[in-house]
């Protein structure tokens, strides 16, 4: 096997068409980084220049059978990388206005998020759940959650010891996980 290195960019070209995976790793290393500096310098941003110039050579692996590449080389992956530059800068553009304009919507308050609906029905969910629980175990959940009692104080009330509060409540609350998780 010859050196691979020593070869021109169309040589590489024509042995990665042909598919040689040795060509592909000689163009990528000898582009990759030129590329990436290139990228990095329009976007200024190290991540997303690495992100770009992988996509490019991922297309380049992927396509080089199908895509018709004239030389020279390095003016087709400086056009590509231009480009893919263009298209992630209008996606972030565009991905942007939408952002603020659900962000203006929040703000103003016009619209019901599915979020607001699903908290809905997971609040009835529970309280049908919770109306289902033995009713001494019922009592002692609903103080402990509705009025936010403390063990202590619901025994007091119950005249039912701290231990039996504390059970009552780690067994509803099992029963509660196991029919929720369960729909």
């Amino acid at each position: 096997m010859d050196n691979l290195t020593l070869l021109g960019d169309d040589e590489l070209l024509q042995r990665l068409q042909s598919g040689e995976k040795h060509a592909y790793k000689v163009i990528y290393d000898r582009y990759w980084p030129i590329l990436f500096r290139h990228c990095r310098k329009m976007l200024q941003d190290d991540t997303e220049a690495q992100d770009i110039t992988q996509e490019i050579f991922t297309m380049l692996w992927i396509k080089s059978n199908e895509v018709s590449i004239r030389p020279p080389l390095g003016a087709y992956l400086y056009t590509a990388v231009r480009n893919k530059v263009l298209d992630h800068l209008k996606n972030k553009k565009v991905k942007g206005k939408f952002l603020d304009s659900l962000k203006d919507m929040e703000e103003s308050g016009d619209f019901i998020t599915d979020s607001l609906i699903r908290e809905k029905q997971l609040a009835l969910e529970i309280e049908k759940e919770v109306a289902a629980l033995p009713a001494k175990m019922r009592a002692v959940f609903e103080l402990s959650r509705n009025e936010n009692l403390c063990h202590k104080e619901i025994a007091e009330q119950l005249s039912i010891s701290s231990n039996t509060v504390k059970k009552q409540i780690s067994n509803a609350l099992q029963i509660l996980r196991g029919k929720l998780l369960i729909k």
